[in-house]
């Protein structure tokens, strides 16, 4: 199954994803809004602080639906393709930890 032609796992959970990636979207504005005002540098750190859980809640979000639907359908299938998308998820797992 191509990427172009797929249903992804979050597909169920589109709306959320993207009014809490929205929300980011403010709270990313806001921080160059402070940055522009001279806001104390603890009050920016800490609005960074959120924003930095917030994706990372996205990201684990989005990570735990890639296990439950991409991964699982592939490891069903078996083969190269299972092979393939165990090897995705442990290099996204990987980048996670380190971010």
């Amino acid at each position: 199954m191509s990427d172009a032609h797929a249903h992804h796992g979050y597909i169920s959970n589109k709306d959320a994803y993207l009014k809490r990636l929205k929300r980011i979207e403010g709270q990313t504005r806001g921080l160059q809004n402070m940055v522009a005002d001279e806001k104390y540098c603890i009050d920016i750190l800490t609005q960074i602080s959120a924003v930095t859980s917030a994706l990372e809640s996205v990201a684990l979000g989005l990570l735990d639906e890639h296990l439950n639907h991409c991964v699982v359908e592939a490891v069903a299938e078996g083969g190269p393709v299972a092979e393939e998308k165990l090897k995705e998820a442990s290099a996204a797992i990987a980048r996670l930890v380190k971010s």
